[in-house]
């Protein structure tokens, strides 16, 4: 499997920022891969909810993770600032697939990058559900 190439920020159809923690930096001095997931879901959620098309306590329809990939190009370490490039690569009936990408502190190229796939569910019953309308809205803009 050929490894990609780093993606720019401009590759990306929105940006937030994430701010390291010490706790994430592992015995070698930098973040832990496993630390990158979490930098994943924290870039995807907090989009959907500060678009309000997420209620992480109350709404009927949740999204579970099914997979997520990641590659990685450089180090990040605590106490760097970064930011997480979001998109979306497709659109299905009931799942989404995000593309990440984690840039560290000014770098314009991507530090990791992965995917992110959300299958949408009834909260209640844990079975799939087609894409509410407000998800789709929020997320179309993002489509790449």
């Amino acid at each position: 499997m050929d490894k990609p190439s780093p993606l720019t920020v401009a590759d990306y159809a929105h940006v937030s920022t994430i701010t390291t923690r010490w706790i994430d930096n592992d015995v070698y001095g930098h973040i832990n891969n496993v630390v990158y997931y979490e930098f994943f879901d924290t870039a995807v959620n907090g989009y959907l909810i500060a678009q309000g098309a997420l209620d992480i306590t109350h709404g009927a329809v949740i999204g579970l993770v099914v997979e997520t990939h990641c590659n990685y190009f450089k180090p990040v370490a605590f106490p760097d600032t970064l930011r997480a490039g979001l998109r979306v690569a497709k659109l299905g009936t009931s799942s989404v697939t995000y593309n990440v990408g984690i840039f560290r502190n000014g770098d314009d190229s991507a530090a990791a990058q992965g995917h992110f796939v959300h299958v949408y569910v009834d909260r209640a019953t844990n079975k799939p559900v087609p894409l509410p309308e407000k998800l789709k809205a929020a997320l179309t803009p993002l489509l790449r």
